[in-house]
């Protein structure tokens, strides 16, 4: 059983950077792919970013791309997303996930492990 404890959001300007974390434990964190994903007030759990087991294949939302950085740091058992750029449409509850296996999936039915989310809140 994995235990994922995100932290790092918060308030900020559009145009302003948030770096999340997620520490994992219970689990063997080099046998899982990690993600992130978002959920805005009456809006589905849409998939953010994901990244395998080396932190050498990663895929990202179009919405994202290019200001999203998603990386791990396999000896801290953590997962960090890096925003930049922030838009108020970025808005949400940051959860961070974990499956076992090694193919990236950017469906939330595909992850097993969820974190209790974060609150990111971007102010125009």
């Amino acid at each position: 059983q994995v235990q994922l404890v995100e932290s790092g959001g918060g308030l900020v300007q559009a145009g302003g950077s948030l770096r999340l974390s997620c520490a994992a434990s219970g689990g063997t964190f080099t046998t899982y792919v990690m993600a992130w994903f978002r959920q805005a007030p009456g809006k589905e759990r849409e998939f953010v970013a994901a990244i395998n087991w080396s932190g050498l294949s990663t895929n990202y939302a179009d919405s994202v791309k290019g200001r999203f950085a998603i990386s791990r740091d396999n000896a801290k058992n953590t997962v960090y997303l890096q925003m930049s750029s922030l838009k108020p449409e970025d808005t949400a509850v940051y959860y961070c996930a974990a499956r076992r296996g090694v193919a990236i999936a950017t469906i939330h039915d595909a992850y097993n492990y969820w974190g209790q989310g974060t609150q990111v809140t971007v102010s125009s």
